[in-house]
């Protein structure tokens, strides 16, 4: 693994990681909300198995990616394409689990003629998606975390910086809050030592200098995204898990009726953390090394 800094516009700096075959297929890895570059990914020997170069980054205000106030999901698109100039890439593949997802299709609709694939796992649809109930089947948290600032409360901010310090301090006790809110097959995924340890490491990551990655992500995908995914003109590989209640199954369903000549994955049984299972065989995708 390899570990740089890369300024971006404005003279912002990016936490990048890059891990696998260096020579590689390119695949950038869009961590979930909250997350980091630590995130869950495969082992270096699977993707060197797999010839996949995976490029990892903080998101701006997580990890020691400089924040960036006011970014929309379609923000990451600027920040994806300053990382692939400074590592000399011409095209590359992208792939975005939970929150990741939306700004992964960001990508795959903006940057034409760089981005070759796309695959989105358990994503979030946009908050104005015509003709869906964005709150549909959604956990009673998630529901409660996005309508307040909806609401425009003003405690929102304040109320996410405490409790990313407590998350800091504690990593656990985020995933104890959110054991009781999980499907069985999600409950039996985090009490994997291995998931568990990589899950610990990306939220002490996360939060290192507080919750403003959290904020803006969630400020973010609560208002206009800045780009349409019906523009969307490249190869595009969606996954779900059925049993979702984070990010409901039908904001893919959405998404796969507008993308064009989308590919959606329902797999009966999984929840929102069955993405990390799969996703050795969606870097394999978007690598370009499966049909």
């Amino acid at each position: 693994m390899s570990h740089r800094r890369v300024e971006v516009a404005g003279g912002r700096t990016l936490a990048v990681d890059t891990l696998g075959d260096p020579h590689g297929r390119p695949v950038f890895l869009l961590h979930g909300t909250p997350g980091s570059r630590v995130g869950p990914n495969p082992r270096s020997s699977v993707l060197y198995r797999l010839g996949v170069r995976l490029i990892a980054f903080d998101r701006p205000g997580y990890g020691d990616s400089a924040r960036l106030p006011g970014r929309r999901v379609s923000s990451a698109v600027a920040d994806v394409e300053a990382i692939a100039d400074a590592l000399g890439l011409d095209d590359f593949a992208v792939l975005g689990r939970s929150g990741g997802g939306p700004h992964a299709l960001a990508c795959a609709a903006l940057l034409h003629g760089r981005v070759s694939r796309v695959a989105a796992l358990v994503s979030l649809a946009p908050r104005d998606a015509d003709g869906l109930d964005w709150y549909g089947g959604m956990t009673p948290s998630n529901v409660r975390e996005y309508s307040e600032v909806e609401r425009g409360l003003h405690h929102f901010a304040d109320s996410f910086q405490f409790r990313s310090r407590q998350i800091k301090d504690d990593p656990v006790s985020l995933i104890k809050d959110l054991v009781p809110e999980l499907p069985p097959t999600d409950r039996t995924l985090v009490t994997d030592s291995g998931l568990r340890r990589m899950l610990l490491s990306t939220y002490r990551e996360a939060f290192r200098y507080g919750a403003d990655g959290w904020i803006d992500d969630v400020l973010a995908f609560t208002t206009n995204w800045g780009f349409k995914v019906e523009d969307i003109a490249v190869p595009t590989r969606l996954w779900h898990g059925a049993d979702d209640q984070f990010s409901p199954v039908d904001h893919s369903r959405w998404l796969a009726d507008h993308i064009p000549g989308a590919e959606l994955y329902l797999e009966p049984g999984a929840a929102h953390f069955g993405a990390f299972k799969v996703m050795t065989e969606a870097l394999k995708w978007a690598a370009g090394s499966a049909t």
